[in-house]
């Protein structure tokens, strides 16, 4: 029973990382931006949820305002970031987006301090639900259930709506989606704003999981999320949601049976790494 109790919680863990790693999928897939700063959009949905929790005392609207926020981030750095070096080499536009996670990290540290936030004191961080031995807090049992739903959706959007067919043309060639009467911006920006909404709110999950809320909490997690699209196969949505999970599971694992010789956020890497190694192009080959 304990293995599996350690096979649920890294399972949570890696419905997290998938709300992440996915906006990192959809806008590599896009562009071939790797999107560093999709970490500062994270730690702006868990701010935005923090502040809007302890002010109204709504989960839901909190989740509601936070999703908003992050998702009109997005766009907004694709304009002003993005936008002007989309003819440049790849590189700089990685450059720029680090610029802009130092820039706004800085930034949350002037506007809400150097130490972080906490949520006030409400019953879904003490509320439990146990299922043959197994429990799980309130905030645990949403992140699993907010990954499936929107996942979910985000799938029937991709397969069976104009906009999301519109999406997937752009993606395997813009040229001739565009002759064929595709807004190749509007897809952009569209792309933009779910992945940071997506982002927004895992920061707000996050945030509630650990009752922490600080500047630099979008880091680790947006490099992780790096390592899973790398092992999910550059572009490959399918492969990012395996790899999401795969690597919630080894960190949950690896945290017990390793926690002497790893740190538990060096054994994404150690884990990218071992699956490189047998398989260059991630689990699941190259984009879908």
């Amino acid at each position: 029973m304990y293995y599996v109790e350690l096979l649920v919680i890294g399972l949570v863990w890696g419905c997290t990382y998938a709300l992440m790693a996915l906006g990192l999928t959809l806008v590599y897939g896009l562009l071939r931006i790797l999107h560093v700063a999709q970490a500062t959009v994270f730690t702006l949905g868990a701010y935005i949820g923090l502040l809007v929790a302890n002010r109204t005392d709504s989960l839901p609207l909190a989740f509601v305002a936070a999703t908003l926020s992050a998702g009109l981030l997005g766009p907004l750095i694709y304009r002003l970031v993005y936008e002007p070096i989309l003819d440049k080499p790849p590189f700089v536009a990685l450059v720029a987006s680090i610029g802009v996670l130092i820039g706004m990290e800085d930034g949350f540290r002037l506007i809400f301090g150097p130490y972080g936030l906490s949520f006030d004191d409400n019953p879904w961080f003490t509320a439990t639900w146990s299922l043959g031995g197994i429990t799980l807090n309130l905030v645990q049992i949403w992140m699993v259930a907010a990954a499936v739903v929107l996942l979910s959706a985000f799938a029937l959007f991709a397969a069976r709506t104009r906009a999301g067919v519109a999406w997937r043309a752009t993606v395997s060639d813009p040229v001739i989606a565009q002759n064929f009467g595709v807004s190749v911006m509007r897809v952009r920006y569209l792309n933009f704003f779910i992945a940071s909404a997506l982002a927004g709110i895992g920061g707000v999950l996050v945030g509630l999981l650990n009752n922490l809320v600080e500047p630099a909490m979008g880091s680790v997690i947006s490099y992780k999320g790096l390592a899973i699209i790398v092992l999910g196969g550059l572009g490959n949505v399918p492969g990012t949601l395996v790899a999401s999970l795969a690597l919630g599971v080894v960190e949950s694992f690896g945290s017990v049976f390793l926690d002497k010789v790893l740190d538990r956020d060096a054994m994404a890497f150690l884990f990218l790494i071992v699956v490189l190694m047998v398989r260059p192009k991630g689990l699941l080959g190259g984009a879908h």
